[in-house]
Parts: C-alpha cells; sequence; structure tokens
C-alpha cells in the first residue's frame, strides 16, 4: 500500500509538471500552384506548358513547436516539409522533413539551434530579393539559392538593437542521395577526412524601421561521394563553393526598393567565378493588389555566357489566407549560356525566353 501511495504521487506530480511546462504546437502550412507556359525550352525552339513544381512560393507544411523556461529561456522545434503540389512528391531530395528539422533553444543572447537549418546566406536575402523564391527567381540562375539549407548543422543567432548576427556549422552537408541540387549525396562527418562535406557560413545585418543591409558569407566543401554537379562537381574535399552576397532595402511608404550582389567562387576541376546583381521594386496599389518586379543580371568572369531576367508579378488578395496571381518573364542568354526562367524547363543554348504563369496560393 505505502509502495502504491508514493508511485501514485509521483505519478501525479510528473503529471502536473507536464501540464505545467506544455508546449504549444502550431500546424501551419501553404499550397501554391500554377500553369506556366514557357518558350524556347531546346535549340529546336519548342514550347511548354506544364504546371510547374515551384510557383510563386513552394509549397510546404509543417509543425512548429514553444515552451516557455520562464527568465527569457524558450525550447522548441521546427519541422517543416516540402512537396509538390502538382504530383504530391517530397521535394528537397525526398526528405521528410526537407525544409527544416531542429530544436532549439532562445536565451537572452541569442538563440542555438541543431539539426537541418537554413544557410545565414538565406537570412541575408529576405529583405531584397523580392521575387528569390518566385517560380521566375534568382533560383532559376543559382540553384543553390532555392536550397540553401544544411544537414548536421550547429547554428546561433543573436540580437542587438537592429543588428542581427549569426552563424552556422555543418558536419555534412547534405545527406540525400538523389533529387538534383537539393541531394548531392555529400553527407561528410568522416573521422578520416574532417573537412568533407563541412560548410559553415556567417551574417551580419542591421534592420531600421524603413530600411535594411546584410551581408552573409557561406563556404560549402565536397566529398569523395558527391554525385551532382558536372565538370564542376565537389567530389573532393579540396574544392569548394563559396558564395558572398551584399544587399539592402528601403521602404517609402508602400514602396519597397532593394538591391543585391551574389559573388560565387567555385574550385574544382573547372574552376569559375560568378557574379548574380539585382533590382527589384514592389507597390501596393490597393489593399488587395500588389505588383513587383525585378531584374537580374547573372555574368560569368572571363566568359560570354551572361544572362539577364526580367520578371514581374501582380497578386490580388481574395482573403488574408488566399489570393490569385499572374506573372510574366524575359530573359535573354548571351553566348552559349543555356538558363532557363523556372531553373527546370531547359533552354537552347544563347536563346532568350518568354514565360507566363497564373495560379492559386492559400496559407493555413
Amino acid at each position: 500500500m505505502k509502495f502504491s501511495a508514493i508511485a501514485l504521487a509521483l505519478t501525479a506530480a510528473a503529471f502536473a509538471s507536464t501540464a505545467h511546462a506544455q508546449s504549444n504546437v502550431t500546424l501551419f502550412g501553404l499550397v501554391d500552384q500554377s500553369v506556366a507556359h514557357i518558350t524556347h525550352v531546346n535549340a529546336a525552339k519548342d514550347s511548354t506548358t506544364k504546371m510547374p513544381t515551384n510557383s510563386t512560393f513552394p509549397s510546404r507544411w509543417g509543425l512548429r513547436g514553444t515552451e516557455d523556461l520562464g527568465n527569457g529561456y524558450k525550447a522548441g522545434f521546427v519541422l517543416e516539409s516540402g512537396f509538390s503540389l502538382d504530383s504530391g512528391i517530397s521535394m528537397q531530395g525526398g526528405r521528410l522533413f526537407g525544409r527544416q528539422a531542429h530544436v532549439l533553444l532562445s536565451t537572452p543572447y541569442g538563440t542555438l539551434t541543431l539539426g537541418r537549418q537554413y544557410s545565414m546566406l538565406f537570412y541575408s536575402l529576405l529583405g531584397s530579393d523580392q521575387l528569390g523564391p518566385h517560380l521566375f527567381g534568382s533560383g532559376s540562375l543559382d540553384p543553390y539559392i532555392a536550397n540553401f539549407r544544411m544537414d548536421n548543422a550547429v547554428g546561433y543567432m543573436g540580437k542587438m538593437g537592429g543588428f542581427q548576427y549569426g552563424a552556422t556549422y555543418s558536419f555534412g552537408r547534405d545527406a540525400a542521395a538523389t533529387g538534383g541540387p537539393a541531394a548531392t549525396n555529400c553527407g561528410g562527418e568522416s573521422a578520416i577526412d574532417r573537412r568533407a562535406c563541412r560548410q559553415w557560413t556567417a551574417l551580419l545585418k542591421y534592420d531600421a524601421p524603413t530600411w535594411g543591409i546584410a551581408s552573409a558569407y557561406d563556404k560549402l566543401y565536397g566529398g569523395p561521394s558527391v554525385v551532382f554537379g558536372g565538370p564542376s562537381a565537389l567530389n573532393s574535399s579540396a574544392y569548394y563553393d563559396a558564395r558572398t552576397t551584399v544587399s539592402g532595402y528601403k521602404i517609402l511608404g508602400d514602396l519597397r526598393l532593394s538591391v543585391g550582389w551574389i559573388g560565387r567562387t567555385n574550385q574544382s576541376t573547372v574552376s569559375f567565378k560568378q557574379d548574380m546583381v539585382f533590382a527589384a521594386a514592389g507597390y501596393a496599389l490597393t489593399p488587395a493588389l500588389f505588383v513587383d518586379g525585378e531584374v537580374y543580371r547573372y555574368t560569368k568572369r572571363r566568359s560570354a555566357d551572361d544572362t539577364t531576367m526580367y520578371v514581374a508579378r501582380a497578386t490580388y488578395s481574395l482573403s488574408k489566407r488566399t489570393a490569385v496571381y499572374l506573372t510574366g518573364g524575359y530573359l535573354t542568354n548571351g553566348g552559349n549560356a543555356t538558363n532557363s526562367l523556372d531553373g527546370m524547363s531547359g533552354a537552347g543554348p544563347g536563346l532568350n525566353q518568354v514565360g507566363v504563369a497564373a495560379g492559386l496560393r492559400h496559407t493555413f
């Protein structure tokens, strides 16, 4: 009887403690699908009409939880899954939670994050690359920009006034074996080669009420198992891909203006350097109608294979959660460049492209 009473008391105490510190868990997501038409997708100048895997924003769903520990401390997690709405398949190399999967501890001194998470390059472009995740956006010219996430990573983000600063370090940046740019089979965490598949990034950012500037550095190393990348593949830990970005934005009433630069250095069997510059503007014509546009210039140093892309979009909000949109793009390829408006349809060498898309987006 005495043992049963003690057990009952301990169980009750544990239950009370759990109930007092219960986590708040939120289900969130976004579904976005369009129909697009793109010209000159090959050397024969054929056109394609399709449902793309990405539209104005990538579709996703996820769970976010927090627990208040008191005295300014919070614990939490984020599990976020990306998927293609046209077929229902998982994105990010087929990962279940390919967009984010991490646990975190928030303190008065900053936030510590453990698991799959964004590179600091992502946070540096948030306020300036206005059409970045769009069907016709910066990810079409540099696929890494649409996939700047790291497996096996430790991250820290701090804030002091308007300043935000952070860094991440990955022990093995990419564990998936298939799925294109989001999966290069560079799991790393090797005791033999301690540089293989490692990655580190750093961020310094300042946001004022009506303007902001940001800079970030992102460097990832290769490994012997890398399966994606062609001649510039990082199939040795002696090879690396590094990007530096500087960007800024200014808000003037309902008008948002922004500019930025992303410099890339690839050290591989065919080493090269590339630059991307962009300028964007967004304006709310009415509370329901928002228009924005962006110009990208992507240049390969010591080469005529350069690309310029012009994108415009109009979004009409039917409610706080639902919107319809119409977008158009025009791309010019110089030399033998084969960049495409959506980064997936292909393009004939040196051919220009025109693309249009219309779709529907809903958030929850």
